[in-house]
């Protein structure tokens, strides 16, 4: 029997066909209908899309969230829900944790051992420490304002030579600048120790970590070094290990300044933005809080902090709330003699090294301002413990001036948001009269060096540092540069150098000079150290 060609259709479903076929038919006539009539919905042209509907739309703000307790089961701790045991334990732990966030803010007061504060790098051993042997607007990376033509150019025989002298400090070659992770934070503060035997180098960072590096080893006595801590074989050997660096947990916040006592290098001087400053000893290896205020709740930020050189006991610092104070290390840890010399932030301020009873300061006023301490005048009031010594002048410039800076010769170099470097000179200032007032020329500038300061938020605010004893006898003093490099300029206004080199990756905000050699260091952003020798 022949297989037929298709199946027949049932009855029901040819019916269910038709009534298909029928609403299909109907469909389309309605269709064509409401075209006819204009009703139905007719294809539109896409709109062009505007040049303001291209943008990117804003990220969303995060909300910072706050830090709150880790939530437990009241189950299984066996407390009934909703019920006010289980009410006041998370209380407790909100009140917990809130104190905890406290706490970890708050300065610590009393002595603290280095072989306990270490954070990073090669534990302290305090017989074999380091002194045993002794943006933004206009900035353009790795582009040079001065170089070798413009020393060539030179005519002056004198310059020249200082210049070629300058220009011809090298990067420090035993490890490269992105290895040499002084401080875990940002920079803040840096400064060689006195010696001339020797690059040591200290940094404050963010954290309040004090960071030291000692240049003068190699790759082969770090190796050497590491295989007898760690009994390698000289096979497992690291060819390219990292420098040996230790750092110190000293304060809570940012390590704004610190200075080496004048008659003992081993003691140093640190000032926080946890309102205190200590001594770090280097030699009995302890820090111990010598200023503060006597209300710990109280939040009074330090900016800066310098020893007077003719009575090493004697310590000035001022604070971001425009006060300026003095303390001696001899008295209690909270008596100070306190200055209100601004309504506004004081960035920074100096002591003349020749006659300390002169005062500089830098303020977000705009202004540099001279104060003679030998005449205090005025009433003590809430804001300011003792009188006020008295005003011998000040300069106003366009913008905020972020710091001053004296030299031994009588000079002040400030750093200001107007993109300038001023430097003022003050002749014979021994023989002033107490409570002598300048005039304006006396208070003008000597020189004004055009200098991008446009740091912006991430990098620290550029400051001009003098040598403090250069042995040529001539003044000059380094800053940092948006560019990647660190200038050297003499009290003239006259570029010396523009240091750099290969492996700078950051800007080298903080610099200094060593107070004697001829030896450049500068910090990053990231917690980096440069070196020129």
């Amino acid at each position: 029997m022949a297989r037929k060609d298709s199946v027949e259709l049932s009855e029901y479903e040819k019916q269910r066909q038709a009534n298909i076929a029928q609403r299909d038919s109907l469909l389309k006539q309605l269709a064509l209908d409401a075209a006819q009539a204009g009703l139905g919905p007719g294809q539109k042209p896409k709109p062009a899309k505007s040049a303001s509907s291209q943008k990117k739309k804003p990220a969303v703000k995060k909300v910072k969230e706050e830090n709150l307790p880790r939530r437990t089961s009241s189950r299984i701790a066996g407390l009934e829900a909703d019920s006010e045991v289980a009410k006041r334990k998370a209380e407790d732990e909100y009140v917990a944790a809130k104190e905890a966030e406290r706490v970890k803010r708050q300065r610590v007061s009393g002595p603290l051992d280095l072989s306990e504060v270490v954070v990073a790098g090669k534990e302290w051993d305090k017989n074999e420490n380091f002194l045993v042997d002794v943006v933004s607007r206009g900035a353009n990376p790795y582009e040079r304002t001065f170089g070798e033509q413009e020393v060539k150019n030179t005519t002056d025989k004198e310059l020249r030579a200082l210049r070629e002298k300058m220009s011809g400090l090298e990067l420090y070659d035993g490890f490269e600048p992105n290895r040499i992770k002084i401080t875990p934070e940002r920079i803040y503060s840096l400064g060689f120790h006195p010696t001339p035997e020797k690059p040591l180098i200290f940094a404050g960072d963010k954290m309040g970590n004090l960071g030291l590096f000692d240049a003068s080893q190699t790759k082969a006595t770090v190796k050497s070094e590491k295989v007898k801590s760690e009994d390698q074989d000289e096979d497992e050997e690291d060819d390219d290990p990292d420098p040996n660096i230790t750092s110190f947990k000293l304060h809570t916040r940012t390590i704004s300044s610190f200075q080496f006592s004048p008659v003992d290098p081993s003691h140093l001087y640190t000032a926080s933005y946890d309102s205190s400053l200590r001594l770090l000893d280097l030699n009995a290896s302890n820090s111990t809080e010598i200023y503060a205020p006597e209300d710990t709740s109280l939040d009074e930020p330090l900016s800066g902090v310098e020893l007077d050189p003719h009575s090493p006991h004697i310590l000035y610092f001022s604070r971001l709330d425009g006060h300026v104070g003095r303390t001696d290390t001899r008295a209690a840890p909270t008596t100070a003699d306190v200055f209100e010399l601004s309504e506004k932030k004081i960035g920074g301020f100096s002591l003349n090294p020749s006659h300390p009873h002169f005062l500089a300061t830098a303020s977000l006023d705009r202004t540099m301002r001279l104060w003679d301490l030998r005449t205090l005048s005025g009433s003590k009031n809430a804001r300011s413990s003792s009188k006020l010594p008295a005003l011998a002048g000040e300069h106003e410039s366009r913008l905020s001036v972020s710091h001053a800076a004296f030299n031994s010769a009588g000079q002040v170099a400030t750093a200001s948001y107007d993109d300038t470097v001023k430097v003022y000179t003050f002749d014979d200032m021994g023989s002033w009269a107490p409570g002598r007032k300048l005039t304006a020329q006396e208070m003008a500038p000597s020189s004004v060096i055009r200098h991008n300061n446009q740091t912006g938020r991430w990098v620290t605010i550029l400051r001009a540092q003098w040598q403090l004893r250069p042995a040529d006898s001539v003044q000059r003093f380094c800053i940092g540069n948006m560019n990647r490099f660190v200038d050297i300029y003499t009290s003239k206004g006259e570029q010396l150098a523009q240091l750099g080199g290969d492996g700078i990756t950051a800007v080298p905000a903080v610099a200094q000079f060593h107070p004697t050699n001829d030896w450049v260091a500068a910090g990053t952003a990231s917690g980096k150290l440069c070196l020129w020798m």
